[in-house]
């Protein structure tokens, strides 16, 4: 049919004429056909419009559920990260647990224990404490012959140790000694009494010995140890000091240890290559222009010094400060951005060097928060192992020349295959977004993260200063910080000397005790010639006698 209706006044040939009803109907009908066309046109076009709505509905589930995946990602390496193991240190387990098994199989199948191919450790040598003598003798019954009843003849003995300690206090009762003139001369201004000077204190009018100062210090800045828990200790021993008296000393010994303190950092500015990091400390005082009591321990570890500052800003202006602005200089870090902003490192004077193991947790978290990207992961952990394992051979002090020419070589080598990797794996059109955020800051860090190629006194990381950083965490998590601004000054000051002299092997103990003591001799202040307690300006025999004494010397 053409799709119109026949004129029903026709009548076809052979046909007996339609009724009047039919033709009623077929007149109906034609004149709903215009009209159901209309509407079919009209559903035609909404069909396609809810094809096109139902599409991009799926187009909005299909992202939403990437985004979904995604955020479940950010979710499980942040739950890692705030309840996961802190420590990268795992035995055998150099993959932070990302394989199936949760522990990554060794090619050596390394035992647990001593290994039988291998020494023990020595035995420990403590010829260097004092002896006290304690005899033990056999009963007087037992010294005579059953027999005959005649005496034994002591013919020597058989001698064992044992290491005992014994932590006592006691009053230090100093009698000054006075002499009286037993002469008659008639000499004017001749003192009929002599008497012994007076002892050297550390506070005038304190009843604290220097021997109490030392202890506290080294318990809270060495060992992070509350003072409030050093008290209780104590008045199990029967000694009984005010927590008071020992916050009002501490803050009168605070100026003594600002000219060390000055020295330290001066000296710490100066090195050219040194390590910074920061972490985070409570000061509950009001400071002007800042909200909150959160401050930040900066720590700066140079060749031979290490120093702590304390700053309420978390800004470049910190290191900025802390390094002279013409000096020349290598500075080891992590990627945060207030390191970068300093003007020296945008002035070209300070070249900063990233921090591989930074570089390797982005890996490891995108491992954990992502199952179908461990393989991924795993494969870039190998990577960055690999180019450790050839730093550590060219490091290695007995190579030769020819042998430190192909570790450097085999050096380069990983350095180039691993940005040609980075490089394929961008390019690729099916990229995600957890790891592309990974590769990208990779290349973006890359000059940085690779200039201990060409200078081998830059260490691939800068774990140093995380360390030293880690025993005030410790603290913070002790005792919360500090109280008042004199507080954190000191606080900041102590931990830089006692990670000074750990850096140089000297005794903590020993050193402060005499520091201390001169201080007390200077009357209660700092020593007129600091330059002589700075361990790069020890004697040979002054080092001997500061040294911390070897535990393995037999």
């Amino acid at each position: 049919m053409d799709g119109t209706l026949l004129d029903l006044s026709l009548e076809c040939a052979g046909q007996e004429p339609l009724s009047e009803a039919v033709i009623a109907e077929l007149a109906l009908l034609r004149r709903e056909v215009p009209e159901l066309r209309i509407e079919n046109r009209e559903l035609r076009r909404e069909v396609g419009y809810w094809k096109s709505r139902h599409a991009d509905a799926l187009e909005r589930v299909a992202k939403l559920q990437a985004e979904v995946e995604q955020l479940r990602g950010e979710n499980r390496k942040l739950q890692d990260r705030l309840f996961g193991r802190k420590s990268e240190k795992a035995g055998n387990d150099r993959s932070n647990q990302l394989h199936p098994d949760g522990q990554e199989k060794t090619p050596q199948g390394k035992p647990r224990g001593q290994r039988r191919d291998r020494p023990g450790p020595r035995r420990r040598n403590h010829g260097h404490l004092p002896v006290q003598d304690e005899f033990r003798d056999v009963p007087e019954d037992q010294r005579l012959c059953p027999h005959c009843g005649l005496p034994y003849t002591l013919c020597g003995s058989e001698d064992s140790e044992q290491i005992e300690i014994d932590v006592r206090p006691y009053r230090r009762r100093i009698r000054r000694r006075r002499y009286q003139r037993s002469c008659r001369c008639p000499a004017a201004g001749v003192p009929r009494t002599v008497t012994a000077p007076l002892a050297p204190k550390l506070i005038p009018k304190g009843l604290l010995g220097i021997s109490i100062w030392v202890e506290i210090l080294v318990g809270k800045f060495f060992s992070h140890q509350p003072v409030e828990r050093l008290l209780a200790e104590w008045r199990l021993l029967g000694l009984s000091v005010a927590a008071g008296t020992v916050n009002e000393g501490l803050k009168r010994l605070e100026p003594m240890f600002v000219p060390l303190y000055e020295a330290l950092r001066a000296r710490n500015a100066q090195s050219a290559l040194s390590q910074a990091d920061e972490t985070r400390w409570m000061v509950f005082i009001d400071h002007e222009g800042k909200t909150g009591h959160r401050w930040w321990l900066w720590v700066f570890v140079g060749t031979d010094t290490v120093v702590f500052v304390l700053d309420p800003s978390r800004s470049h202006e910190v290191p900025e400060r802390h390094f002279p602005t013409d000096a020349e200089f290598v500075l080891v870090v992590d990627r945060y951005s207030a390191y970068k902003a300093m003007s020296q490192a945008k002035g070209g004077k300070a070249l900063l060097a990233f921090c591989w193991a930074h570089v390797r947790r982005d890996f490891v978290e995108v491992g954990k928060g992502w199952a179908d990207l461990k393989p991924w992961a795993l494969a870039w952990l190998e990577r960055i192992r690999e180019l450790y394992r050839c730093q550590r051979e060219r490091l290695k002090p007995s190579l030769s020349n020819s042998e430190f020419q192909a570790a450097d070589a085999m050096l380069r080598q990983a350095i180039s295959d691993m940005a040609a990797q980075a490089e394929r794996e961008l390019s690729s059109p099916d990229v995600r977004e957890p790891y592309r955020n990974v590769l990208q800051s990779l290349q973006a860090h890359w000059t940085g993260l690779t200039r201990f190629v060409d200078d081998l006194r830059i260490p691939m990381d800068n774990n140093a200063s995380e360390r030293e950083a880690r025993g005030p965490a410790v603290g913070r998590k002790n005792y919360y910080g500090s109280g008042a601004l004199w507080s954190g000054r000191l606080t900041a000051m102590l931990f830089s000397v006692f990670a000074t002299l750990r850096k140089h092997g000297l005794n903590a103990h020993r050193w402060l005790t005499w520091y201390l003591e001169s201080c007390a001799e200077a009357g209660g202040h700092a020593p007129a010639d600091i330059s002589r307690f700075l361990p790069w300006n020890l004697s040979p025999e002054k080092l001997r006698d500061l040294a911390i004494t070897p535990p393995n010397t037999s």
